[in-house]
């Protein structure tokens, strides 16, 4: 499905996980790494379609490579110990960037009403707050839900930019 509507399916899917793997590549070649992620995928009227938020330092391997113009990945999100005859979970891709200033807040608020946590521990938030929030913009989402039937997929692509 292309346009602006991500189909619910695709949307709750996003908004039931939390941890993601980013593949991304750099110099020396592919690599991937986990990180936990907050979705804006249930809110109203996402018109460009759901945005992903996750924190990361730019000290980082990923973080450097992500921090570069034009930065682009790809990422899977699905919980682990799934048969395979139910095996539900999300492939994707997209642009990703570092936040500031009035949208870093937006994303910081989705982020911490995902995970409570965060704001509850003080150390933990602290440290946060002085790391890196980045949107991962998806342009392309396939859900895999084999519980609809093996290999049922359902995909959205981002409309294009006119």
């Amino acid at each position: 499905m292309t346009g602006m509507n991500c189909p619910d399916g695709i949307r709750r899917a996003l908004a039931a996980h939390s941890t993601m793997t980013l593949a991304y590549t750099d110099e020396d070649g592919p690599q991937a790494c986990a990180v936990l992620y907050a979705s804006d995928a249930q809110a109203p009227g996402a018109a460009d379609g759901p945005a992903l938020y996750f924190v990361t330092a730019t000290t980082t391997r990923h973080g450097r490579t992500l921090a570069r113009p034009g930065a682009r990945v790809a990422f899977t999100a699905q919980r682990d110990g799934q048969e395979w005859s139910a095996l539900t979970g999300l492939q994707g891709r997209g642009d990703c960037r570092p936040l500031a200033e009035a949208e870093r807040a937006a994303g910081w608020r989705i982020y911490t009403e995902r995970f409570p946590f965060v704001a509850a521990d003080e150390r933990l938030r602290g440290a946060l707050e002085r790391t890196t929030l980045w949107e991962l913009r998806p342009d392309w989402l396939r859900l895999i839900d084999n519980g609809q039937g093996f290999g049922h997929k359902e995909e959205w692509h981002r409309a294009a930019a006119s």
